[in-house]
């Protein structure tokens, strides 16, 4: 039975993060790393400061009516007290300062309308204070309701208008403010604002997202994520709205809301919801042949990240750079993770998205409020159209990217997130990202694809934020001061002077007036040819870098690939729709196509007929880039999640050693317990459990670990709770540390071990050489050779 005397601070190992989805057990059950450490504590504080609601008394009868007392209020112990993240101190020039008490500014930088209520009175959206928000007015006590009670008729009326149609696509989401900042001058190849200097720092809003699923649906579902970047420069903002993967679907904008109906829950009866496994889709894309590519994208392990953090991004489409004297070069961008590409397995995210569908977004959203601040480098791939000319693919073709083989990508800058937003709705839910945002430097190219979405973006904000003034939302809103003749229109914020709106004009003196050459000027590319609706030659084979792309994958992603194309035809109902599939992918991989028609019982149709007749000589046969294991990090642990399964009779020794040595690396520990909260330790001091088996399952981890002690190995060698965390770190290829006799928990699980498995670790004791060797497994990730041992009879 664990023991009830406050727990030895000597004894507890220091906890790495500043707040977490679990609380301290209570007040003395945290050791402050940082003066941020302290903020729970602050809070506690302030809430038990009101141990009930002493006004609760006062909500009745009619002598409290007429004379309601003051609300209860108490002083915060602190500013951060009273923040929604303890990040607020990172600025720049457009989050502007933290809120000052009380403030709801209406000028400068975001902090000109973020509005603070410490010390302040209720009021109406008028300004008017509220003396009674407790009871409705009414005829007497027990009396009708009046219609005349304009507060309750204000506020309820707001509560009925405070949603707002949801994206189309990309729905749900999660974003972070940061900063990038250029590695060296640029000019030569762009005048774009944020490459001129080396070591400018522009700032940056991102919206990481998934787009099938709505706004509630989960975060690990198998799908492409959004990757869209804000810039606010000195000339305008810029959005590069991207995605995680650097293909698409289609190549001309007019099969999007085609694609979007069939990806989307079926309208016969709204199912299935952030999946694409269901007839429509796959009737769709089977169709599509030119799909091919993103298919093998979408099948493998890039749909389901381990970690927004751990994911890349691309800007997808073919852009343009022009320099200062107009000339211009073909661009496609690429985000690289500083933490390394890692991914989940299926079976681990279909759990995750069970125990916790925030996993993505509370991830990244304790990273910042940890400190741990994700970092990105941006880098180009740049060539010239007379290179582009030359490749056996079109350039213009968004189901196609430009292997790195053949031109390799430059680091041009890197990003860092280093600050939430202080309220979701106002920041990352009205943000709008548009491809039509673009400053002097940056152009497009006449990709088919990116024209429509040069409109759509633009177009669909309208709808969804209430009109054409969306870009005056304070997050929408670029850091220079915006002039133009435009006026009026739903929810307009400015107050324009003058009585001019107009140009040209002489009554304003000719102003606002044209840039000229200072502005944005359209890269003057000649045009040729007739009207047409066609497509180029080269954009009709479909296959080439589909089967570029799955021959340059690892055996183990290879093996996923498969698995998901089962797994996703297997829901399909209409066996003409899963044939005519795998008669496609036979055109990509003779051994994919076999093995998807393989598990599905199903005979190998012929090869579906091929659209371009002529022979491509592909440049690059095997690009190793492809591959997820292409890009481990440069951050070791750090951040990674590890379970110490503990229980009464658990070695401190062991937790002391292991826990220190991982939060000094930058990992995040957590105690797992039969429970939360005190537990006796082998010596004789406490254990504090930070968490529980049955409220966070092994899948939430990175890794697992059991320490040593006979009473604890015992107990957790019964609990099949625990049992299920070994199982399932196991079969998910994690690495595992059992400490001394915890052997015998791994025993108790029943699996059929490989021989030989580097990240499985059995040692007598916590020293520096197996610690060191775990934070080696770690850094691994996962040994997909378990996968196949798994299945053997």
């Amino acid at each position: 039975m664990a023991s009830q005397k406050k727990p030895s601070l000597q004894n507890a190992p220091e906890k790495s993060a500043a707040r977490s989805d679990s609380g301290p057990r209570g007040e003395h059950s945290r050791t402050p790393v940082r003066d941020i450490d302290g903020v729970p504590a602050q809070i506690n504080e302030w809430s038990a400061a009101r141990g009930h609601n002493a006004q609760k008394v006062a909500e009745h009868g009619r002598r409290r009516a007429t004379s309601p007392p003051e609300g209860e209020h108490f002083a915060a112990p602190s500013t951060l007290a009273g923040a929604s993240t303890v990040s607020e101190a990172n600025t720049n020039e457009k989050t502007g300062l933290a809120a000052a008490p009380g403030q709801d500014s209406g000028s400068s930088p975001l902090s000109r309308v973020r509005n603070d209520a410490m010390d302040q009175q209720l009021t109406t959206n008028q300004g008017v204070p509220i003396s009674d928000n407790q009871n409705s007015l009414k005829a007497g006590e027990r009396g009708p309701a009046l219609l005349k009670d304009f507060i309750l008729r204000e506020k309820i009326t707001h509560f009925d208008h405070e949603r707002i149609p949801e994206r189309i696509v990309h729905a749900r989401g999660s974003g972070a403010h940061g900063y990038f900042e250029a590695y060296e001058d640029l000019s030569s190849l762009t005048r774009a604002a944020p490459f001129q200097v080396a070591g400018k720092q522009t700032p940056v809003f991102v919206r990481f997202s998934t787009v099938a699923g709505e706004r509630g649906s989960k975060d690990t579902a198998r799908d492409v994520r959004g990757f869209a970047v804000k810039f606010y420069t000195e000339d305008g903002n810029w959005d590069l709205v991207g995605n995680n993967m650097p293909v698409f679907f289609i190549q001309d904008a007019i099969k999007f809301p085609d694609l979007v109906h069939a990806v989307k829950p079926e309208p016969h009866h709204a199912m299935p919801q952030a999946a694409s496994a269901h007839d429509t889709y796959w009737d769709f894309v089977s169709l599509m042949p030119e799909s091919t590519h993103m298919l093998m994208w979408q099948m493998s392990d890039r749909a389901i990240p381990r970690s927004y953090r751990m994911m890349q991004g691309f800007g997808v489409h073919t852009f343009r750079l022009v320099n200062a004297r107009g000339k211009s070069v073909f661009c496609k961008f690429h985000w690289t993770p500083k933490l390394g590409t890692h991914s989940l397995v299926w079976d681990e995210a279909v759990k995750i998205s069970g125990a916790d569908p925030d996993f993505h977004r509370r991830d990244l959203w304790e990273a910042i409020e940890a400190g741990e601040y994700p970092e990105y480098e941006l880098g180009v791939q740049v060539f010239t159209e007379e290179e582009a000319d030359g490749f056996s693919f079109d350039v213009l073709d968004a189901t196609k990217i430009v292997p790195e083989e053949l031109v390799p990508v430059r680091p041009i800058g890197r990003m860092v997130l280093d600050r939430n937003p202080d309220n979701f709705f106002a920041e990352t839910e009205q943000v709008a990202f548009c491809t039509a945002h673009v400053i002097p430097g940056i152009d497009f190219s006449n990709d088919p694809l990116l024209a429509g979405r040069i409109h759509s973006y633009v177009d669909t904000q309208i709808s969804r934020l209430g009109g054409p003034n969306f870009h005056e939302i304070p997050v929408n809103a670029p850091l220079v001061p915006v002039h133009n003749n435009q006026r009026d229109g739903m929810h307009r914020q400015a107050v324009h002077r003058g009585r001019v709106s107009y140009e040209p004009n002489s009554l304003a003196g000719g102003c606002p007036f044209q840039a000229g050459t200072a502005g944005f000027v359209s890269f003057a590319e000649p045009t040729a040819g007739d009207e047409v609706r066609a497509k180029p030659e080269k954009f009709a084979e479909h296959f080439a870098q589909a089967t570029l792309f799955y021959e340059s994958q690892t055996e183990a992603e290879q093996r996923h690939i498969a698995e998901a194309f089962r797994f996703e035809l297997s829901k399909v109902t209409v066996p003409a729709v899963r044939e005519r599939v795998v008669s496609m992918l036979r055109n990509a991989s003779e051994t994919l196509a076999k093995q998807v028609a393989k598990g599905l019982g199903m005979r190998l149709p012929a090869r579906m007929p091929r659209a371009f007749k002529g022979k491509v000589q592909a440049e690059v046969v095997n690009s190793p880039a492809l591959s997820l294991l292409a890009r481990p990090g440069e951050r070791g642990v750090r951040t990674r999640r590890i379970a110490i399964l503990v229980a009464d009779g658990s070695r401190q020794a062991d937790i002391t050693a292991l826990a220190g040595a991982l939060v000094a690396q930058g990992a995040m520990v957590r105690l797992v317990g039969p429970h939360l909260g005190l537990l006796d330790s082998e010596e004789g001091g406490v254990i504090d459990a930070d968490a529980s088996l049955e409220n966070e399952p092994g899948v939430l981890f990175d890794a697992l670990v059991v320490v040593s002690g006979a009473d604890a190995v015992n107990a957790l060698a019964r609990d099949v709770r625990a049992l299920e965390h070994v199982r399932d770190a196991y079969r998910h290829g994690k690495p595992l540390l059992f400490i001394g006799g915890a052997r015998a928990v791994l025993d108790a699980a029943g699996l059929v071990l490989l021989d030989h498995d580097p990240l499985l670790l059995l040692a007598d004791a916590a020293d520096d050489a197996v610690i060191t060797a775990f934070v080696s497994a770690i850094a691994a990730h996962r040994n997909p050779a378990r996968e196949p041992s798994l299945v053997t009879p």
